[in-house]
């Protein structure tokens, strides 16, 4: 019988044994990955949870800070309504015709909504002119009226540099709603396309409410009347399509003018 060799039995020994210690290295190696893997992936769901709080926090501020800017325009247009009951409700109206035109054009609903809220500043800047040419009964002088026309720019003025989209849309109606299509409006004599689409939109709008509103020097045209009225002016005065649209939509135009719409208490909700 061939006898063991004790040097291959302790190479052998010696073998099991690193092959044991290796074993136990790569088990510990896995073990310690493992336990990474589970603190990363601890970690990534804590970034998660403060991603998602610091995401909650930003929309909740800038839900205050919309709100913020709709009060702004809101006590602007408390300010006018202190002057003349019926401009204030002038200015109320004009946030519904408008956004009703704006989305027949097209436009998108956050451009809708600018609008919506804009342009009822667009006579903002009446709050320079004095009440006597504003209230005059009568016909104004040449030289009152060149007066009534600088309501353009310091409404302009009022607005200028605003931090809003918002009130960057109220700035632009606010100077250019008085402008013509044939470019014989003031203050600067812009015409057609040059003129922003926002106070086109305005242009017509204020006549028509204008012309359908009781002022204190005149009675309130019927529709029929301020209809053919706005048909003559359209491609003078007026935008030929969005004439074309108010017209082919002026029985929601009338609704609207009827109820009144807006609540002055809840302009900005």
């Amino acid at each position: 019988m061939k006898s063991k060799n004790p040097q291959n039995e302790s190479t052998t020994i010696d073998q099991l044994q690193k092959y044991a210690k290796d074993l136990a290295e790569v088990y510990q190696s896995k073990k310690e990955k493992v336990k990474e893997l589970r603190t990363a992936k601890q970690q990534l769901f804590n970034y998660a949870d403060d991603l998602n709080q610091t995401i909650f926090e930003l929309k909740t501020a800038n839900q205050e800070l919309q709100d913020s800017y709709l009060d702004t325009i809101h006590r602007l247009v408390l300010m006018a309504e202190y002057k003349d009951e019926e401009i204030g409700d002038h200015i109320v109206r004009m946030g519904r015709y408008c956004a009703f035109i704006a989305n027949k054009c097209g436009l998108t609903p956050i451009e809708v909504r600018h609008i919506l809220y804009a342009s009822p500043m667009h006579d903002i800047g009446k709050i320079g002119v004095p009440d006597t040419i504003l209230m005059k009964p009568g016909k104004l002088t040449d030289a009152e009226f060149e007066t009534i026309k600088t309501h353009t720019t310091i409404g302009a003025n009022i607005l200028r540099n605003p931090k809003s989209e918002i009130l960057m849309v109220a700035e632009q109606i606010a100077l250019y709603h008085h402008e013509k299509w044939n470019g014989k409006g003031y203050p600067h004599g812009l015409s057609g396309d040059s003129i922003p689409l926002a106070a086109r939109i305005v242009a017509l709008t204020d006549t028509f409410d204008a012309l359908t509103s009781k002022r204190p020097y005149k009675d309130p045209y019927p529709y029929e009347v301020a209809c053919d009225i706005i048909k003559k002016e359209r491609g003078q005065h007026f935008d030929p399509a969005i004439v074309d649209l108010f017209l082919a939509n002026i029985d929601e135009i009338g609704i609207i003018k009827q109820q009144n719409t807006f609540e002055k208490q809840s302009f900005a909700g």
